[in-house]
Protein backbone atom coordinates (compact mmCIF):
# COMPACT_ATOMS: atom_id res chain seq x y z
CA UNK A 1 0.00 0.00 0.00
CA UNK A 2 1.37 3.41 -0.97
CA UNK A 3 0.90 5.95 1.78
CA UNK A 4 1.41 9.61 0.82
CA UNK A 5 3.71 11.74 2.94
CA UNK A 6 2.18 14.77 4.70
CA UNK A 7 3.02 17.20 1.90
CA UNK A 8 1.46 14.98 -0.77
CA UNK A 9 -1.56 14.32 1.45
CA UNK A 10 -2.33 17.98 2.15
CA UNK A 11 -1.66 19.06 -1.44
CA UNK A 12 -4.09 16.43 -2.70
CA UNK A 13 -6.70 17.86 -0.33
CA UNK A 14 -5.98 21.37 -1.67
CA UNK A 15 -6.64 20.07 -5.19
CA UNK A 16 -9.94 18.57 -4.03
CA UNK A 17 -10.92 21.85 -2.33
CA UNK A 18 -10.21 23.67 -5.64
CA UNK A 19 -13.03 21.71 -7.29
CA UNK A 20 -15.50 23.92 -5.35
CA UNK A 21 -14.32 27.03 -7.23
CA UNK A 22 -16.68 28.66 -9.72
CA UNK A 23 -13.95 30.84 -11.25
CA UNK A 24 -13.90 30.72 -15.04
CA UNK A 25 -10.13 31.23 -15.32
CA UNK A 26 -8.44 29.20 -12.60
CA UNK A 27 -9.58 26.89 -9.80
CA UNK A 28 -7.43 27.24 -6.69
CA UNK A 29 -7.70 25.46 -3.36
CA UNK A 30 -5.89 26.02 -0.08
CA UNK A 31 -5.55 24.06 3.16
CA UNK A 32 -4.20 25.55 6.40
CA UNK A 33 -2.42 23.00 8.59
CA UNK A 34 -1.11 23.23 12.14
CA UNK A 35 2.50 22.34 13.02
CA UNK A 36 1.02 19.07 14.36
CA UNK A 37 -0.42 18.18 10.92
CA UNK A 38 -4.04 18.97 11.75
CA UNK A 39 -6.27 20.76 9.22
CA UNK A 40 -7.27 24.20 10.51
CA UNK A 41 -9.33 25.30 7.53
CA UNK A 42 -9.78 25.29 3.79
CA UNK A 43 -10.58 27.86 1.12
CA UNK A 44 -11.06 28.15 -2.61
CA UNK A 45 -11.29 31.08 -4.97
CA UNK A 46 -14.80 32.34 -5.46
CA UNK A 47 -17.17 35.24 -4.90
CA UNK A 48 -17.90 36.79 -1.55
CA UNK A 49 -20.58 35.04 0.53
CA UNK A 50 -23.99 35.75 -0.96
CA UNK A 51 -22.62 37.26 -4.19
CA UNK A 52 -23.26 35.70 -7.61
CA UNK A 53 -20.79 33.15 -8.90
CA UNK A 54 -18.52 33.93 -11.85
CA UNK A 55 -19.83 30.81 -13.57
CA UNK A 56 -23.29 32.46 -13.50
CA UNK A 57 -22.46 36.09 -14.38
CA UNK A 58 -19.18 35.89 -16.29
CA UNK A 59 -15.67 37.19 -15.72
CA UNK A 60 -14.86 40.85 -16.29
CA UNK A 61 -11.12 40.18 -16.37
CA UNK A 62 -11.58 37.58 -19.12
CA UNK A 63 -13.91 39.89 -21.07
CA UNK A 64 -11.28 42.67 -20.92
CA UNK A 65 -8.41 40.30 -21.77
CA UNK A 66 -6.54 41.06 -18.55
CA UNK A 67 -3.45 38.81 -18.19
CA UNK A 68 -3.06 36.50 -15.23
CA UNK A 69 -1.61 38.25 -12.19
CA UNK A 70 -2.86 41.73 -13.16
CA UNK A 71 -5.82 43.93 -12.18
CA UNK A 72 -7.01 41.60 -9.43
CA UNK A 73 -9.06 44.44 -7.95
CA UNK A 74 -11.68 44.10 -10.71
CA UNK A 75 -12.28 40.42 -9.97
CA UNK A 76 -15.44 39.59 -8.01
CA UNK A 77 -13.77 36.56 -6.46
CA UNK A 78 -11.55 36.29 -3.44
CA UNK A 79 -8.50 34.06 -3.62
CA UNK A 80 -8.30 30.73 -1.81
CA UNK A 81 -5.54 31.82 0.58
CA UNK A 82 -7.44 34.97 1.59
CA UNK A 83 -10.52 32.81 2.19
CA UNK A 84 -8.53 30.53 4.51
CA UNK A 85 -7.30 33.54 6.51
CA UNK A 86 -10.66 35.31 6.63
CA UNK A 87 -12.71 32.27 7.59
CA UNK A 88 -10.17 31.32 10.26
CA UNK A 89 -10.51 34.82 11.72
CA UNK A 90 -14.31 34.70 11.45
CA UNK A 91 -14.51 31.42 13.37
CA UNK A 92 -11.71 32.05 15.87
CA UNK A 93 -9.09 29.67 14.47
CA UNK A 94 -5.51 30.80 15.08
CA UNK A 95 -3.17 30.35 12.12
CA UNK A 96 0.01 31.41 13.93
CA UNK A 97 2.81 29.01 12.96
CA UNK A 98 0.64 27.19 10.40
CA UNK A 99 1.49 25.99 6.92
CA UNK A 100 -0.76 26.52 3.92
CA UNK A 101 -0.91 24.12 0.99
CA UNK A 102 -2.20 25.88 -2.12
CA UNK A 103 -2.60 24.71 -5.69
CA UNK A 104 -1.10 27.94 -7.13
CA UNK A 105 1.67 30.21 -5.89
CA UNK A 106 0.13 33.09 -3.87
CA UNK A 107 -0.25 36.62 -5.15
CA UNK A 108 0.99 39.69 -3.27
CA UNK A 109 -2.38 40.37 -1.59
CA UNK A 110 -2.69 36.80 -0.31
CA UNK A 111 0.94 36.74 0.79
CA UNK A 112 0.30 39.82 2.91
CA UNK A 113 -2.81 38.23 4.45
CA UNK A 114 -0.94 35.04 5.27
CA UNK A 115 2.06 36.86 6.77
CA UNK A 116 -0.30 38.95 8.92
CA UNK A 117 -2.13 35.78 10.03
CA UNK A 118 1.14 34.27 11.28
CA UNK A 119 1.49 31.61 8.60
CA UNK A 120 5.11 30.50 8.42
CA UNK A 121 5.24 28.18 5.42
CA UNK A 122 3.40 28.04 2.08
CA UNK A 123 3.70 25.04 -0.18
CA UNK A 124 2.36 25.66 -3.70
CA UNK A 125 1.88 23.45 -6.72
CA UNK A 126 1.90 25.71 -9.79
CA UNK A 127 3.70 28.97 -10.53
CA UNK A 128 1.92 32.34 -10.54
CA UNK A 129 3.45 35.48 -12.08
CA UNK A 130 3.99 37.67 -9.00
CA UNK A 131 7.61 38.44 -8.10
CA UNK A 132 6.61 40.96 -5.43
CA UNK A 133 4.82 38.22 -3.49
CA UNK A 134 8.06 36.22 -3.35
CA UNK A 135 10.01 39.27 -2.16
CA UNK A 136 7.45 40.10 0.55
CA UNK A 137 7.38 36.51 1.79
CA UNK A 138 11.17 36.41 2.02
CA UNK A 139 11.38 39.77 3.83
CA UNK A 140 8.74 38.63 6.32
CA UNK A 141 10.39 35.24 6.94
CA UNK A 142 7.54 33.20 5.44
CA UNK A 143 8.82 30.24 3.43
CA UNK A 144 7.47 29.82 -0.12
CA UNK A 145 8.16 26.28 -1.28
CA UNK A 146 7.29 24.70 -4.60
CA UNK A 147 5.84 21.21 -4.37
CA UNK A 148 8.20 20.31 -7.23
CA UNK A 149 11.15 21.15 -4.93
CA UNK A 150 9.73 18.85 -2.27
CA UNK A 151 9.16 15.90 -4.58
CA UNK A 152 12.44 16.34 -6.50
CA UNK A 153 14.64 13.40 -5.76
CA UNK A 154 11.98 11.33 -3.97
CA UNK A 155 11.60 7.72 -4.98
CA UNK A 156 7.98 6.97 -5.89
CA UNK A 157 6.21 4.44 -3.73
CA UNK A 158 8.10 4.95 -0.46
CA UNK A 159 6.25 6.30 2.57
Amino acid sequence: MMRPDWDEYFMSIAHLVATRSTCLRRQVGAVAVSPENRILGTGYNGPLPGAPHCSDVGCLRAELGVPSGQRQEICRAQHAEANVCNFAARYGVALDGASVYVTAQPCTTCTKAMVTSGIKRVIFDSEYPDELACKIAKEAGMELISMAEITKGKITGLA
